[in-house]
């Protein structure tokens, strides 16, 4: 289960490259290959097809995205990540070469 969003997201990305390249902005690309009108999908549909289809896989993308993001929080830690880290620190000891030898002050008597 904790690899199927990942590779999910893998798909989504490499389709959604995919659909980009397909694309020509200028009105080329794809829908230039099917120049006849006659054809049972023509260059408008095409085009219509492939915007729908990069809307899509972004969409999807952003929303696979969130879902791993939600499901990497549920781990299998049950005390969570910052209580660990404030147990290793309040158990920390502070080494004796940590702490210089601080010159003794001297106060002035009046």
């Amino acid at each position: 289960m904790e690899y199927l969003f990942p590779i999910l997201i893998v798909i989504t990305c490499i389709l959604l490259v995919l659909v980009v390249l397909v694309q020509n902005p200028k009105g080329g690309g794809l829908s230039a290959a099917f120049g006849g009108g006659n054809q049972v999908m023509g260059v408008k549909k095409t085009a219509d097809f492939l915007e729908k289809a990069t809307w899509y896989l972004a969409i999807a993308l952003l929303v696979l995205s969130l879902f791993s993001n939600v499901i990497s929080f549920r781990g299998d830690n049950t005390n969570g990540d910052q209580s660990i880290a404030k147990e290793q620190i309040e158990n920390a000891t502070i080494p004796a070469q940590a702490i210089p030898d601080l010159p003794q002050i001297e106060t002035l008597e009046e």
